[in-house]
């Protein structure tokens, strides 16, 4: 589904990926947890293709496609969908009109039929059903007052609703509390299919207790130092990253 090869990247003229290298098949869900400043938000922005990560050397490749010419847009018409750590507001326009244009630009992109106001209203309702969306939060400006439980459900939504075949989630349990972590969990892992990868970066084990990977790696000086099965991210969680990050020195 996804092979990151070699990838070196840069921002603002300082290089912060040096060389990761990763694979990720159709099916599988796959953590990235690391310090801060190892470069996983960097990765993140990298794979959605935002203004201002510039790719030095290396590749992404998508369904066997490079993908680090093409726009945000064109990758997420492709399936690769980025939920942000902190969703950004846009104050005037409705949760209900942003997700309803957003799908219909990725359906027209792949030649898709467009939905109607009745036809989207249908779905957005049978999505939001199950992450507790409900019509009164789909009126409201996108995220203006949200809680950071109501952002989180309103981006798994989006998630929902656009079927994306590779899902990147930055920190999707950051300011959750327990109730609302489990929630989006549940709505992360209702994608989970054999069509469908993900990639999960996280600071904190918990997240993984809710969201079980296949794959744990360990982001570190801008590469993947270390790799293994989800007691690594216990491992993690009871003993830090000094010694690994020292034993990959």
């Amino acid at each position: 589904m996804l092979e990151i090869r070699n990838l070196h990247v840069e921002v603002g003229g300082k290089e912060i990926l040096k060389g990761l290298t990763l694979s990720i098949p159709a099916g599988e869900v796959h953590a990235i947890m690391g310090p801060n400043g190892s470069g996983k938000s960097t990765l993140s922005y990298t794979l959605a293709g935002r203004d201002g990560y510039v790719v030095t050397s290396g590749d992404i490749l998508y369904q066997g496609e490079s993908i680090i010419g093409l726009l945000p847009e064109q990758r997420a018409a492709k399936g690769v969908f980025l939920a942000l750590q902190y969703p950004i507001e846009i104050p005037g326009v409705t949760t209900m009109t942003f997700l309803r244009t957003a799908l219909n630009a990725q359906r027209k992109a792949r030649g898709e039929q467009l939905m109607d106001a009745a036809q989207f209203l249908r779905l957005v309702r049978a999505k939001g059903k199950t992450l507790n969306v409900n019509d009164e939060m789909l009126r409201r400006p996108l995220n203006a007052g949200f809680s950071g439980g109501e952002k989180k459900r309103a981006e798994i939504l989006q998630m929902a609703l656009f079927e994306p075949k590779f899902a990147v989630l930055d920190e999707t349990d950051s300011g959750l509390d327990i109730d609302a972590l489990k929630l989006v969990a549940e709505g992360v892992n209702a994608l989970r299919g054999p069509d469908r990868a993900m990639l999960v970066i996280t600071h904190y084990q918990r997240l993984l207790d809710y969201i079980v990977p296949d794959h744990v790696h360990v982001l570190a000086g801008g590469r993947i130092i270390k790799s293994g099965g989800r007691e690594l991210a216990l491992e993690l969680e009871k003993s830090g990253y000094d010694d690994i990050i020292k034993a990959a020195a």
